[in-house]
């Protein structure tokens, strides 16, 4: 798939998703968008198993079936769908931005935005299920904290290569990090691993995991497990049984009932996506 050319009634739907006026690109306006995209846009991988069974998808969605599932559903997506989409629309609105690679356990598995408005330079990442609702200034001297309940996010100074690293830690000890290099990638250089995830053993085929964030709260649904988080404080929860996690996702993303409990229905073990 090219870089899709959003025509302008594609961007007055994607905008009117985010409930955003389209305004001159500055770093103001850009902190609106990504602000709005992480409000209204969930992470979430039952759109990926839905679509996969019923659109036969093994790739990224249409724009189309990306902007549908958000309307009809309240769907959002993964990594790959949503900060690709989240890149496209800032291309069409004016925004010096490039989509970029991240090296996690693997080279090159996570996709990331860089953007230059300003006078600066900042790192916008709309699908790592993390609160990152501004965009991250990456001209750096110290570390830049996020801070939502039990999480903490840290993004580092630039490295020697001028990558920015982003370390995330759950109730004090490391979970996950990524190093987020510069250079511009076209959504064809993820290929393969987007195909990867859409092998029978790929975790988001065999977990879930949902997550959606506002200024000073989040939720994340991990498998059976619920954390709602305000400030500084995480409430959370385990589940009994699927039919409590089918109305726990209804409850806090709005989906369809009969589609999230068609999804979960046909899980088998759920894999932790931390691992």
């Amino acid at each position: 798939m090219t870089a899709p050319v959003l025509d302008s009634e594609i961007v007055r739907r994607y905008l009117a998703v985010l409930g955003v006026s389209r305004k001159d690109p500055t770093a103001e306006s850009l902190s609106e968008i990504v602000a709005a995209h992480l409000t209204q846009i969930p992470f979430e991988n039952i759109s990926k198993l839905y679509n996969r069974k019923h659109h036969g998808l093994t790739g990224l969605p249409s724009i189309h079936l990306y902007l549908d599932g958000i309307e009809r559903c309240h769907f959002g997506g993964t990594c790959y769908s949503n900060n690709f989409y989240l890149y496209s629309l800032l291309t069409a609105l004016g925004y010096e931005a490039r989509l970029c690679s991240a090296d996690m356990r693997d080279p090159d598995v996570h996709a990331v935005i860089m953007v230059a408005v300003d006078g600066r330079e900042y790192l916008v990442d709309g699908g790592y299920s993390a609160p990152l609702l501004a965009p991250l200034p990456r001209d750096l001297a110290t570390d830049h904290v996020v801070v939502l309940g039990r999480d903490r996010y840290v993004l580092k100074p630039q490295d020697t290569d001028g990558c920015s690293c982003l370390e995330m830690y759950r109730d004090g000890q490391f979970k996950h990090r990524y190093r987020a290099k510069p250079a511009p990638k076209n959504i064809e250089d993820f290929r393969q691993v987007i195909a990867h995830s859409f092998r029978p053993d790929a975790t988001f085929l065999n977990s879930l995991l949902l997550t959606r964030f506002a200024p000073g709260r989040g939720v994340m649904i991990h498998n059976l497990t619920v954390a709602v988080s305000h400030g500084n404080e995480s409430a959370v929860r385990t589940l009994g049984s699927r039919d409590e996690l089918i109305a726990e996702i209804e409850k806090h993303f709005a989906m369809p009932r009969l589609i999230v409990a068609e999804v979960v229905g046909e899980l088998a073990d759920l894999q932790d996506p931390w691992t």
